[in-house]
C-alpha cells in the first residue's frame, strides 16, 4: 500500500496549497491544507504514525489531488472553503467552522461589531475566516478608527451614562449617549471596507483631507489624515499576507532559471521585473526587481519616480519611461512586465534590444496566469504547478511588493506634509521643534513673533519668515 499510494504523491509540489483524497468510487474522503504538499503528503506514507481516523482513511485512498495556492495563509482559508461546501466525511474538525475566527456585524438600530468562532448561521453580515485573531483585531481597529462602531454589548450600551474610553480615543461614536447622524453610512462604509473595496474610500478621504487643509483646518485634516493610514496600513497588510509565500524561499533557483532559459531562448544572467503603482493617477511610481541564477539580486532592485507628469495615471506610458530608464542604465538581459500585450509592445518598443516576457493577470490572478514570450507569442500550457510558474509568479509578485512599499512611504510623506514644508529654510529638524514647542499648525499659524522667537534651536531670521507667511503673505 505504501508504494501505491507514494506513487499517487509522486509529482506532489512543493508548494502551499490543499490536497483532496479520494476512494476507488470517487467519494472526496479528506481535504488538507500545506505550507509545503510534497512534505505534508509524504508524511502520510508511513501509517502507523498517523491519528486513528486517518489510519482508516489512508486505506481507502485511491486518488489524491492537488491545488496551490499563493501562501500557507490562502492555503488555511482554501481548506475551510472545500470543507464547508464538500463535506468530507473524514474532516470532523472543521464541519461546523468554529476553528477559524470570523468578524459580524450584528442587526439593529446601532449595529456591533463581533468576533466570534460559531457557526455562520448564527450571526448577520459575517465576513471573514481570518487566518489569525491578530489580522482579526487589526481589521476591528481600522474599522473603529474610520467608522466609529460600537463593539460593546447591547446590555453595556444600554447602561452606559456617560461615553467610554473607546469614544475618547476616536475609536467608538458612542451611541450609547450621544445623538447620532451619521452612524447608518459608518455602517454602510464600514461593509464596503470588509468586501475589500478601500481604494475608491481612499481617494474619498485624501480629496476631503486636502480641503480641510487648504481651509486651514488642519486639526481635522489630521483626523481624515489618521484614517487614510489605518486603511492603507491594512490594505498593505493583506497584499504582504497574500503574497508572502511567493517569494522565492522554495525555489531551486540555479535549475528553474537555467529551466527558463530553455524554455524562453534567452541567456540570463540578471533579468528585471517591472510594475507601476499610483492612486488615480496621484503618486505615479514604479519599480525593478532583479533575479538570475543565485535568487533575487537585491542590488539591482530600482525605485522610479515619474519624470513625465502627463503620463501620471496611464499605466502604458509609465511603463515606458521606466523601462527606458532601467534599460539605458542597467545591463539586463530579459525584462519582464506585469500586464497584458499592451505592456508587452510598450516594453519591446522602449528596449528593442533585450527580450521581453509578460506575466498576464488572466482572469483568476494567482492561478490563471500566461505569458507573452519573447517573439510576441502566447503561452498558456505551463504547468501551473511546475517550479517555472512558480517562479515566475514569485519573481511577479516580488514586484508588486516592492512597488507597493514604496508608493505607500511616498504617499505617507505626502499626507503628513503640512504647509510649513513651503516656508523656505524650515526643514525637518525646525518643523519638528515647531510642532513640538506648540503642538499643532493652527497653533503656530496664530502665535506671535515673540512666542516664534522662543522656539528652541529656530532663530530669529526663521521665526520672521514664518511670522510673515502666515500674517502677511510675505516670505
Amino acid at each position: 500500500m505504501n508504494i501505491q499510494f507514494s506513487d499517487l504523491i509522486e509529482n506532489s509540489p512543493m508548494a502551499p496549497g490543499v490536497y483532496k483524497m479520494y476512494d476507488a468510487d470517487g467519494n472526496l474522503l479528506y481535504v488538507g491544507k500545506a505550507k509545503n504538499l510534497r512534505n505534508r503528503l509524504h508524511q502520510y506514507l508511513d501509517i502507523s504514525k498517523l491519528e486513528l481516523h486517518k489510519q482508516v482513511m489512508r486505506t481507502l485512498v485511491a486518488r489524491v489531488e492537488w491545488e496551490t495556492v499563493a501562501n500557507e495563509s490562502d492555503a488555511l482559508l482554501r481548506e475551510q472553503e472545500l470543507i464547508k461546501t464538500l463535506k468530507p466525511k473524514y474532516n470532523i474538525m472543521l464541519t461546523d467552522g468554529k476553528m477559524y475566527p470570523m468578524l459580524a456585524l450584528t442587526a439593529g438600530e446601532f449595529p456591533r461589531l463581533l468576533k466570534f468562532r460559531g457557526k455562520i448561521s448564527q450571526r448577520r453580515d459575517v465576513y471573514g475566516p481570518y487566518p489569525s485573531v491578530g489580522a482579526l483585531n487589526e481589521t476591528i481597529k481600522t474599522i473603529q478608527k474610520v467608522c466609529r462602531l460600537r463593539t460593546c454589548t447591547d446590555t453595556f450600551m444600554r447602561n452606559r451614562t456617560r461615553p467610554c474610553l473607546l469614544y475618547q480615543i476616536g475609536r467608538c461614536s458612542a451611541p450609547c449617549t450621544i445623538p447620532q447622524t451619521q452612524y447608518t453610512e459608518n455602517v454602510a462604509l464600514a461593509r464596503r471596507i470588509l468586501t475589500g473595496d478601500s481604494e475608491p474610500i481612499i481617494a474619498d478621504l485624501t480629496q476631503q483631507m486636502q480641503k480641510l487643509s487648504n481651509d486651514m483646518n488642519f486639526e481635522a485634516a489630521a483626523v481624515v489624515r489618521d484614517k487614510i493610514a489605518a486603511l492603507t496600513h491594512t490594505a498593505n497588510r493583506g497584499a504582504t499576507r497574500r503574497r508572502s509565500g511567493t517569494r522565492g524561499e522554495n525555489i531551486d533557483w540555479n535549475a528553474t532559471v537555467t529551466d527558463m532559459e530553455k524554455w524562453s531562448g534567452v541567456k540570463i544572467k540578471t533579468a528585471g521585473v517591472f510594475d507601476n503603482s499610483h492612486l488615480f493617477g496621484k503618486s505615479p511610481v514604479g519599480a525593478m526587481i532583479t533575479f538570475g541564477h543565485d535568487g533575487f539580486q537585491k542590488d539591482g532592485y530600482r525605485h522610479f519616480k515619474l519624470q513625465n507628469a502627463a503620463a501620471a495615471g496611464n499605466d502604458i506610458a509609465m511603463m515606458a519611461e521606466f523601462v527606458a530608464r532601467a534599460a539605458r542604465n542597467e545591463k539586463l538581459d530579459l525584462i519582464i512586465v506585469d500586464g497584458g500585450m499592451a505592456q508587452w509592445n510598450i516594453a519591446h518598443q522602449t528596449a528593442p534590444d533585450i527580450p521581453v516576457i509578460g506575466v498576464t493577470k488572466g482572469e483568476v490572478r494567482n492561478g490563471d496566469e500566461h505569458f507573452i514570450m519573447p517573439d510576441g507569442s502566447i503561452c498558456r500550457d505551463l504547468p501551473k504547478d511546475s517550479k517555472l510558474f512558480l517562479m515566475l509568479r514569485a519573481v511577479r509578485d516580488e514586484a508588486h511588493r516592492f512597488v507597493i512599499t514604496y508608493h505607500r512611504a511616498v504617499r505617507a510623506k505626502q499626507m503628513t506634509a503640512s504647509v510649513l514644508d513651503e516656508i523656505d529654510g524650515i526643514g525637518p529638524t525646525r518643523k519638528k521643534a515647531l510642532l513640538q514647542h506648540f503642538g499643532t499648525v493652527r497653533a503656530i499659524m496664530d502665535a506671535d513673533l515673540a512666542a516664534l522667537v522662543r522656539v528652541p534651536g529656530l532663530g530669529k531670521n526663521a521665526a520672521e519668515k514664518i511670522y510673515a507667511y502666515f500674517h502677511s503673505g510675505v516670505v
